[in-house]
């Protein structure tokens, strides 16, 4: 027993070299994007993009590696890349970063440093074996409709992140958000739709509208050789799955966040990710209707450096019994251990590609393959061929013009996909797809235009051509004929036709353009600002609904 002790205390702490701040950077945070952007350039070989959350040390790395090559930076690429270093330093320097409870500084000294440039912490403690960081979030919301009628809401939350690492291996993070609303509940979900995956929010029992968010976990991380990294993460974190450059069929991150143990796997070529996580069935007032959820994860990739990446994957989603061994372990194919567990449970088989050859060009594309993956691929309109795909390239510097983006996807999702004969085992989480937001029966044109004006101001034009296919109702709203269209309601068993035509039933064609501009003045106080105008046309009836809506945020992370 004391040897087994033994190697545990010096796997914790001796193993590896220093890798200062294990804890994941937030996958909204803006550095991704910059990121991701270099590598299209190749600047970079390669990022852990189809599992986005990546360690502090990690975005360390990967800045340090565009560094070596500044000469091939525009002027705003160079601030860029300053701006993050200086975050990422986290030397807790006074030239660069500020702390509000500082023993050395006076109250009025504090205050100032407020509106510098500097990182900011509400508090900050660093050693050799132990650091943490304390950050005061605020958000405010106004937003309003504009069409078909005029409404507004308001939306306003506070709270704190906790983070660090202690000695060299271990990274913790929390994270507590509390909000409130005033004016009217369907605006506030169009200019903040993650409220709708809050439980408070969703009771509407008190006398203000109200959500919270909370967040937390410890990830162990250790490199036992060269180039060899090897993490356990065990707890709760926004998380998307897949690639995907609108939104992903695996895991969009449109659902709440789930509560997983995830092992990650990285040497050479060979990148492995395995979770096994836990959420929630759709909301009922009713308690007793109320039950938990469960997903699994497993994914090989191989990463032929400037070259392409290729991978595979597989998922699970079962409920109505506790955890099954069987989908926990990371080695093991799911759809064959789901048929030595009675065929009870939902099952998705992922394939992927992305290109890593082409300067400032990079194509990528998923199939997903739902349930039955293998007889009735001969059959493309056959009821049980729940397939998905989506194709996209992305193109910086299009036409030689420096700090332009322009991405361009197609996403096609057959009818029926992400459902399931038990509706409990649906592709959702409390109300929410976990996969592409379109659902089933549907197709997207997604198109993306961005630009760095400077270093704190980006625009983005979006604009999306979604067609859809939805099951047809009579006057009483009696089903009449499912087309596959809903994601919570299957095909019989003993269908009256075993086709299942793609776009069949009311047709629906949404025209759905969106600009946004994000404005950083000074750090960590950042200002967006965002106008959606969507037409949509029903090619049955003959019908046309037009509807916009606009909001201003403004983000502290202090």
């Amino acid at each position: 027993m004391k040897k087994i002790l033994v190697v545990i205390l010096f796997l914790f702490f001796s193993i590896g070299s220093v890798l200062a701040q294990v804890e994941n950077v937030p996958i909204y945070h803006p550095v991704y994007t910059f990121l991701k952007e270099m590598k299209v350039k190749r600047l970079l070989s390669y990022i852990n993009e189809d599992i986005p959350n990546l360690s502090r040390f990690e975005v360390k790395r990967f800045l340090d590696e565009i560094d070596s090559k500044q000469n091939e930076l525009s002027r705003t690429e160079l601030k860029l890349l300053t701006r993050y270093k200086i975050e990422f330093n986290e030397s807790l320097d006074a030239d660069t970063t500020t702390y509000f409870f500082h023993p050395e500084k006076d109250f009025g000294e504090s205050i100032s440093d407020i509106f510098s440039d500097k990182v900011k912490y509400l508090y900050a403690y660093r050693e050799q074996n132990a650091n943490i960081y304390f950050e005061l979030l605020g958000h405010f919301y106004y937003g309003q409709t504009f069409d078909p009628e005029s409404n507004n809401a308001a939306l306003y939350d506070i709270g704190f992140r906790g983070r660090g690492t202690v000695f060299n291996h271990l990274g913790y993070n929390l994270e507590v958000i509390k909000g409130g609303s005033s004016g009217n509940r369907q605006v506030a979900e169009l200019i903040k739709p993650e409220i709708t995956t809050s439980y408070k929010w969703l009771e509407n029992f008190e006398n203000i509208n109200n959500y919270d968010f909370t967040t937390g976990y410890v990830k162990y991380h250790t490199e036992p050789a060269d180039e060899m990294d090897i993490s356990f993460q065990l707890g709760r974190e926004h998380k998307t799955a897949g690639y995907g450059y609108g939104n992903k069929l695996v895991l969009s991150g449109d659902n709440p966040p789930m509560d997983f143990l995830q092992f990650n796997f990285d040497y050479g070529i060979v990148h492995f990710t395995s979770i096994f996580a836990s959420t929630v069935g759709e909301f009922s007032s009713n308690p007793d209707a109320r039950y938990t959820k469960y997903w699994a994860f497993n994914r090989l990739k191989l990463s032929f450096k400037n070259l392409f990446d290729v991978g595979i994957g597989e998922s699970i989603v079962y409920s109505g019994r506790g955890i099954e061994l069987g989908y926990a372990t990371p080695l093991g194919f799911y759809k064959f251990i789901e048929h030595s567990l009675q065929d009870r449970d939902n099952a998705n088989l992922y394939l992927d590609f992305q290109s890593n050859f082409i300067d400032n060009f990079e194509l990528q594309g998923m199939l997903l393959l739902d349930e039955n993956i293998l007889s009735n691929l001969q059959d493309l309109d056959k009821y049980t061929n729940k397939t998905a795909y989506q194709l996209g390239l992305f193109w910086y510097q299009p036409l030689s013009l420096n700090d332009f983006s322009l991405i361009v996807e197609y996403t096609k999702i057959r009818p029926f996909v992400y459902s399931h004969v038990d509706s409990m085992n649906t592709y959702t989480a409390f109300g929410k797809n976990l996969g592409h937001r379109i659902g089933p029966n549907s197709d997207e044109i997604f198109t993306r235009l961005s630009y760095n004006f400077n270093e704190w101001i980006r625009l983005n034009f979006n604009y999306a051509f979604v067609r859809s296919g939805e099951n047809i109702y009579d006057g009483n709203g009696n089903l009449v004929k499912n087309v596959g269209g809903d994601i919570y309601l299957n095909h019989d068993s003993r269908p009256e036709n075993d086709k299942a035509y793609f776009l069949d039933g009311v047709r629906i064609n949404n025209n759905i353009f969106e600009i946004g501009l994000r404005i950083e003045p000074v750090r960590d106080f950042i200002f967006d600002i965002i106008y959606n105008y969507n037409v949509e046309k029903n090619l049955t009836t003959g019908g046309t609904l037009n509807g916009s809506y606009g909001y201003v945020s403004f983000t502290l992370e202090y």
